[in-house]
């Protein structure tokens, strides 16, 4: 019986049971998201290690040279005085206090990451961050030393600067000098890039901005911010004219002291924005206090947009993922002690 049953059904069915259908393939993976802009803007570069021991050995003496305030008269100001390393390169002031209480009429501006920029001071006087080192040391308003000489006689006078100076400059019959401070200082400056969040999102890493940040990037690029604000260090790469589109009130004529020319006046070096949440008060005259007010104002004058509320605050969000790690280097060594030789601080 049970035989012919399976006959019956086998005829019924035409033959054999079909095969079980093939399972459906799995789809296939979404491709990784993307960042975006990365030609606009890209990654911060790596600091190479220095090259030989004479190369690592120059960055210690500007470590060192960096915050000694010997370099000034009344020895009491240092480049950290007003390029303060563990506030992110500033001292949170509209302008600085220099030799005497003095004040310029320009805010400091943090030495993280500037030696990626075009050239150094709001005005582009100084080409690279070793001919503005030497710019203050002299100043009469800022750390007041009378000459050259006068920086050379201090620097010969303390007995533990003169093997670290043939160190960083071996073969140099004249190793100690105020020259070399200002290349010492200098190859120590470009040791101080902070990469941050942005940093690994323009490498590949889109998780390492929140979908806030990545908003806030899309608004900043839509509003006409990275016209100026670009490459990696986000500015610092052109000059441009303060009050582009809706005039700047400002008695200081910019980028004309320098070149004299007519054309440039009111135009300042854009400014970097990395660390620019950590580095207020902003402008050339550290007049405006907040970011926001910064975001409000550059939409205004340089874009003629009145940017929303809501658009500034997307942008701030952005910004504070360009805040990077400040290096190791940038802590303040143990400083060589003076000599009998050395000229006491003079206040006058």
């Amino acid at each position: 019986m049970q035989t012919i049953l399976m006959v019956v059904l086998a005829a019924c069915s035409g033959g054999e049971a079909p095969p079980p259908p093939a399972p459906e393939p799995a789809p296939a993976p979404a491709p990784p998201a993307e960042p975006k802009y990365v030609q606009m803007f890209g990654a911060l570069p790596a600091v190479a290690p220095p090259a030989d021991e004479a190369a690592k050995s120059k960055i210690s003496l500007g470590q060192a040279l960096y915050y000694d305030g010997r370099l000034s008269k009344n020895q009491d100001i240092s480049c950290n005085s007003c390029h303060q390393l563990d506030h992110f390169g500033v001292d949170g002031q509209p302008t600085s206090p220099g030799h005497k209480g003095q004040r310029g009429g320009r805010n400091s501006p943090t030495t993280l990451n500037a030696s990626l920029h075009i050239a150094q001071f709001w005005d582009g006087r100084a080409p690279d961050v070793e001919a503005q080192a030497k710019g203050p040391v002299t100043n009469p308003i800022e750390m007041a030393m009378k000459d050259d000489a006068a920086v050379d006689a201090m620097l010969r006078s303390i007995p533990g600067y003169e093997p670290m100076f043939q160190a960083a400059f071996p073969g140099d019959a004249k190793a100690v000098s105020f020259a070399n401070a200002a290349l010492a200082i200098g190859a120590f400056e470009r040791t101080l890039v902070t990469p941050g969040p942005f940093d690994a999102y323009m490498a590949g890493d889109v998780s390492a901005l929140t979908e806030a940040q990545q908003k806030g990037l899309d608004t900043f690029v839509a509003s006409g911010c990275s016209t100026c604000h670009t490459g990696p260090t986000v500015g610092g790469t052109m000059y441009q004219k303060l009050g582009l589109v809706v005039p700047y009130e400002t008695a200081d004529e910019g980028r004309m002291a320098v070149t004299k020319n007519e054309a440039d006046k009111g135009f300042f070096k854009v400014p970097s924005l990395r660390n620019v949440a950590k580095t207020g008060p902003y402008f050339h005259d550290g007049s405006v206090p907040t970011l926001g007010e910064a975001i409000t104002k550059m939409g205004k004058h340089q874009l003629g947009k009145d940017l929303t509320p809501e658009e500034v605050a997307s942008i701030s969000t952005f910004l504070e993922a360009l805040t990077g790690e400040v290096p190791a280097t940038a802590a303040k060594p143990e400083l060589p002690p003076s000599g009998p030789k050395t000229p006491k601080p003079d206040p006058s």
